[in-house]
């Protein structure tokens, strides 16, 4: 215990306990968190947490794609670690349009880049119903993404906590950390010298990062005990595409893939009524769910949508996974104390 290193990690969360996991028993860790334990306004708390990498190479290059399906395949590992159960399930992503919405539905294929050794499947009528029973005679027409997949955000938030308090981590939380852009080696905070420190701070660091923004999303969780599906639905819209998220105990979390704004306020009316009424237009059993929260928040991203990995001296800083959060973290993090801890 006395040789390994004094690691702080700022920020505690999608990211932050990705690192921490990776992390806590090769090094004494403490983390630095400015909200609670919880960390509830991070990305990682709102987040639907679908590993969809071929869905999202439509707006990705190629190479984070495939490193979206190789960072996939970390994830069973990771959870394995935890002492509660976290539900992971890779049983595709369904792709559905209403006739009007076609031309969108062909838009999107024809965007889908290709993955090593996986295919976007167009489907029909019969191979909706075979993969969604309950969607029966609701569309005629989707593609299945078998590859995908998705986990709980928020039991992992939980059992990682939990896991990690159980491990020796000392935690700091409703403790906000600035950095020095020239930091000293060792590091220096709050008087406490530390041979690293991983910056996982998301938008937390923008003061730091000139080219660092916010971008939208807003998502719905609803309890909808009438309502049976298997994997992720994805509903092509005239606005932007609809994700619908079945998570354990029939809770469903819908949600916009993105929206262009830093604007963190609550979620709009108009938001609201599209979220809601998209997700009824898919199956008429969430006009009886009930609204468990109704969320809004920024995701950190750079000018290029691209993660960003650096190094200055005995700092790494990890950020900007945009919209790529859970498909990304363990593989971005690897390569990240591969800088230098690993």
């Amino acid at each position: 215990m006395m040789n390994k290193p004094k690691v702080a990690i700022l920020g505690f969360g999608l990211l932050g306990r990705v690192t921490a996991l990776m992390l806590h028993d090769k090094a004494h860790l403490n983390v630095y968190e400015a909200s609670d334990e919880h960390a509830s306004n991070s990305a990682g708390a709102l987040a639907a947490a679908m590993l969809a990498p071929l869905a999202e190479s439509v707006i990705c290059e190629a190479d984070l794609a495939q490193l979206g399906l190789q960072s996939m395949a970390m994830w069973p590992s990771l959870l394995a670690k935890l002492p509660d159960p976290v539900f992971f399930q890779q049983a595709g992503t369904l792709v559905v349009a209403h006739t009007q919405d076609k031309g969108d539905l062909n838009s999107f294929s024809q965007r889908l880049k290709p993955l090593e050794g996986h295919t976007a499947y167009t489907v029909g009528s019969a191979q909706i119903h075979d993969l969604e029973p309950e969607l029966e005679g609701r569309f005629h027409q989707g593609l299945y993404l078998s590859c995908e997949g998705q986990l709980d955000n928020l039991a992992f938030y939980r059992s990682s906590f939990a896991y990690l308090q159980n491990s020796d981590v000392q935690f700091n939380f409703n403790h906000k950390i600035e950095l020095s852009t020239t930091p000293s080696e060792p590091v220096l905070i709050d008087g406490h010298q530390f041979d690293w420190v991983i910056d996982c701070r998301g938008l937390g660091a923008q003061t730091e990062s000139s080219d660092l923004r916010g971008v939208r999303g807003e998502v719905a969780r609803v309890y909808a005990p009438e309502v049976e599906l298997n994997r992720p639905v994805r509903l092509m819209h005239p606005r932007y595409p609809i994700y619908i998220a079945p998570k354990p105990n029939h809770e469903f979390v819908i949600g916009a893939t993105e929206i262009e704004s830093q604007d963190n306020g609550p979620i709009t009316v108009r938001s609201t009524l599209e979220l809601l009424s998209a997700a009824y237009t898919v199956h008429s059993g969430f006009a009886e769910a009930r609204v468990m929260a109704m969320n809004a928040g920024l995701r950190p991203a750079f000018s290029d949508n691209r993660p960003r990995v650096e190094r200055n001296g005995n700092v790494i800083r990890i950020n900007g996974l945009y919209r790529h959060g859970y498909l990304l973290a363990p593989a971005v993090v690897s390569e990240a104390l591969s800088k230098g801890l690993l």
